[in-house]
This record gives structure tokens, C-alpha cells and sequence, in this order.
């Protein structure tokens, strides 16, 4: 069998240097079952991290369903088949009425370069605003606006940043993001540009997760919208039920969009997104180019993500996100009392951050401490890694068929590394 080194020698020569691996000691996973990854010597870890198996890894529903399809037929959009015409009806279904089309992609990066692209049409403005560590794809124009991808991706000349008051009093949080966003519209205004999008991450993941209160964006989104531009909710993250109060994370921020992105968890992990569009903010587009995409909307993706629909239905996996998610983050706020090195728990459902501080009382993030925690538990079996621009929150987003027992587990494994770790 091939050694972890081995490997780790043929991927360097291959791979080459842009591609990252997870943990100081990385791990060689050879198979997934529901909330468990097992590597290559047999050992089971619980995944606390991966929300792109949404339903579970390998679930044997999903798996049939690929299968089966790509037994039968495998082909594009250009030809009529029901699986697209038949996903798109009961994907909007669970989506405001104003949201009445749907376009399909492979990955979330192509779903929210189309959406940029429909938003420029629709405005004719050129102007991209997003949050000061955001992450919205790969893509040559979407990495222009993904500052976390590092110091060495240049942001788009039409992009401006916005803080996001992570820390901020919960009464304060609305009004200084609104503020923000309208000082970058200011702008893009002083330098002949017009804000084409307000481009958010809803539960803004990469920026450290901010859920609360409930509708701090709608200000901002407001005063987008009065300078002629729209919101783009980038749902790859807080989609499909995983924020527990809601199916998509606009909705709790009472907000309906003018475009929506999806992607990752729509499939289970095979390679499907896409985008929901108010008809008439498609039309420009429509009218002014066609659209192809080989790959995406096809038969077997339209398979995958209609079978992963059926199981967050039928195992009603948004109402145990709720459920699990307020269980472990109250888990998570005993063991703040206890434990001087946990700042403050953030999230909804079952997306959660935990922030890392030094332990003096100073609130001060602790990026260090931060890598210790997530390599330690890694060597005890539980996997999760850490957000926000200085590293310093564990960032938790588990498979959404995560239980309680799962959510103690890792609770009481995080209790006893940083007991190890204080020693």
C-alpha cells in the first residue's frame, strides 16, 4: 500500500505548490460513511467540518440515484430532458415566488461569476461590493473578489470591501455594516464606477460567521438597491435547511433576492450549482447573449441534487440542524464558562464558529492556539478547521444528519485537549 510520505512526495511533483493540504500531519482518507471519515489505517474521525457531503458522506440514496442515472443517460442541456425542467420546479418551490428561474452550473464559482454577470447586465453598473475577507470562488473575475484567497490575489478594480463588525454591540452590528457598504458605493461613485451588486456570503463564513441578529443586512441591502444595484446571496454555505431557522440563509434575514448561488452541498459532493434569478433581472442577460454550460444541468447532476432534496425532506435535516445546532452551541457556551481560552459562540443551526483567545482576559484573538486546537483534535478523531481573517475562530459545519450524540463527542473532545493544552 502506498505510504502516507509516498504520497505526499508523488502529489508535490504532480500537483505542484498551489494546492494546500489540511492539518500539520495530513491525513489520507480512503472512505466516508454518513458524519464519519475512515484514513488509510482503518481510523474513524468525526467530520465536523465537511458541509459538502450535506447529507452525509457516500449516502446510499445519493449514490443510487447517481448511479442509476448514469446507467441510463448522461448528456447537456441542449437536448430536452425532464430531470432539469423537473429539479429547477422543486428547487424554486423552496424559494420565494419572485424567484421564478433557475440557471445550472457545476461549481459554486461559476454560479456566482454567472450571477455577477447577470447583475451587470441588469444594471449596466460595473460595481462589486463584498465583505472584507470574503470568499465567493475561483474564477478570474469571482477571485478578484475573494480576499481570502491571499495576499497575492489582487482584488478587481470595480471591487471595494466592506468590514464586517464581527464584535460589535448586536444593536450596532446593522447600522456600521450599512454605513460600510455605503461609504463603498461612495466609492465607486468617486471613481466613475455605479454598485452593480452587493455580493454576501449569508452567513458570512470566510469573515469569521456572523448570524445575529436576525435581518442585520436588510439596511444595507437597502441602500444597495437605492444606488441601483442588487443582492446576490451567495447560499453555497447556508443553504439547504443548514442554518436550522431557515431552508436559505436570506430568509432569515427577511430578505428576498434578486439573484441566489448554490453549490457544494446541492449534490452531496457530485459536481452540481447553480443560480435562481428574478425573471426580470435575467432578461438583459437573456436577451443579450446565450447560455452553455456542457456539464452543468445534466441528467446525472439533476439526479444527485433531486435525490438529496428527497433526503433533506424526508429526514427533515433542517429541523435536526435547529435542533443539534442549539445542543451543541449550547454545549459549546458551557464550556466557555470553564475553559478562559473561548471567546465568544456564533452561528445558527449547524454552522458555528468558536473564537480563540488569549486566555489573560484580554479578549485577544489567539491564531496560535487556534492551529493547536485544530491540529489536536484531529490527532483525537474529530475534524473541523478555523475562519475568519486572523484564524482565530474553529469554524464548525458538520454533515447536517450530525446527532447529539455527535455534538457531545466533540464537545467533550475539545473539553479535554484544552485541558491538555492549559497543562
Amino acid at each position: 500500500m502506498t505510504t502516507t510520505d509516498d504520497l505526499l512526495a508523488r502529489r508535490a511533483r504532480v500537483l505542484g505548490p498551489a494546492y494546500r493540504l489540511f492539518y500539520e500531519r495530513p491525513l489520507q482518507l480512503v472512505r466516508g460513511e454518513g458524519v464519519w471519515l475512515f484514513d488509510a489505517d482503518g481510523r474513524r474521525y468525526l467530520d465536523a467540518y465537511n458541509n459538502v457531503a450535506a447529507v452525509g458522506h457516500c449516502h446510499p440514496q445519493v449514490v443510487q440515484a447517481i448511479a442509476a442515472q448514469a446507467a441510463t443517460l448522461n448528456t447537456h442541456t441542449r437536448y430536452l430532458h425532464d430531470g432539469v425542467v423537473a429539479y429547477a420546479e422543486r428547487l424554486l418551490a423552496t424559494m420565494p415566488a419572485a424567484l421564478g428561474q433557475a440557471m445550472f452550473t457545476c461549481t459554486g464559482s461559476e454560479a456566482n461569476d454567472l450571477a455577477l454577470r447577470i447583475a451587470r447586465a441588469h444594471t449596466g453598473a460595473q460595481g462589486l461590493i463584498v465583505t472584507r475577507w470574503a470568499y465567493h470562488g475561483v474564477t478570474q473575475t469571482i477571485a478578484e473578489a475573494s480576499p481570502s484567497l491571499g495576499a497575492g490575489m489582487r482584488l478587481g478594480d470595480a471591487v471595494r470591501t466592506v468590514d464586517l463588525p464581527l464584535h460589535a454591540p448586536p444593536e450596532q452590528i446593522g447600522p456600521r455594516f450599512a454605513a460600510g457598504v455605503r461609504a463603498a458605493i461612495a466609492d465607486l461613485r468617486a471613481h466613475g464606477l455605479a454598485p452593480a451588486a452587493l455580493l454576501v456570503d449569508t452567513v458570512f463564513s470566510s469573515d469569521g460567521v456572523l448570524t445575529d441578529p436576525p435581518g442585520f443586512v436588510a439596511e444595507a441591502v437597502a441602500d444597495v438597491r437605492a444606488a441601483g444595484g442588487v443582492l446576490i446571496a451567495d447560499e453555497v454555505q447556508a443553504g439547504f435547511g443548514r442554518s436550522g431557522d431557515a431552508f436559505w440563509g436570506f430568509a432569515r434575514h427577511g430578505l428576498v433576492p434578486e439573484i441566489v448561488s448554490m453549490g457544494k452541498p446541492m449534490g452531496n459532493g457530485h459536481p452540481v450549482a447553480g443560480v435562481a434569478v428574478q425573471p426580470a433581472v435575467l432578461k438583459a442577460f437573456g436577451d443579450q447573449c446565450r447560455y452553455f454550460n456542457t456539464f452543468g444541468g445534466n441528467p446525472v447532476a439533476m439526479a444527485a441534487a433531486g435525490a438529496v432534496l428527497d433526503v433533506l425532506q424526508q429526514q427533515a435535516l433542517q429541523d435536526n440542524a435547529q435542533r443539534v445546532g442549539a445542543l451543541l452551541r449550547d454545549g459549546l457556551r458551557s464550556l466557555a464558562a470553564r475553559r478562559r481560552c473561548i471567546g465568544a459562540v456564533r452561528g445558527a443551526g449547524l454552522f458555528i464558529a468558536l473564537d480563540i483567545v488569549q486566555p489573560d482576559g484580554s479578549g485577544a484573538p489567539d491564531a496560535a492556539r487556534t492551529l493547536q486546537v485544530v491540529n489536536g483534535l484531529r490527532e483525537r478523531g474529530v475534524l473541523l478547521s478555523a475562519t475568519g481573517q486572523a484564524a482565530s475562530a474553529l469554524k464548525i459545519r458538520p454533515p447536517l444528519v450530525f446527532a447529539p450524540q455527535h455534538a457531545t463527542l466533540l464537545v467533550d473532545t475539545l473539553d479535554r485537549l484544552l485541558g491538555d493544552l492549559a497543562a
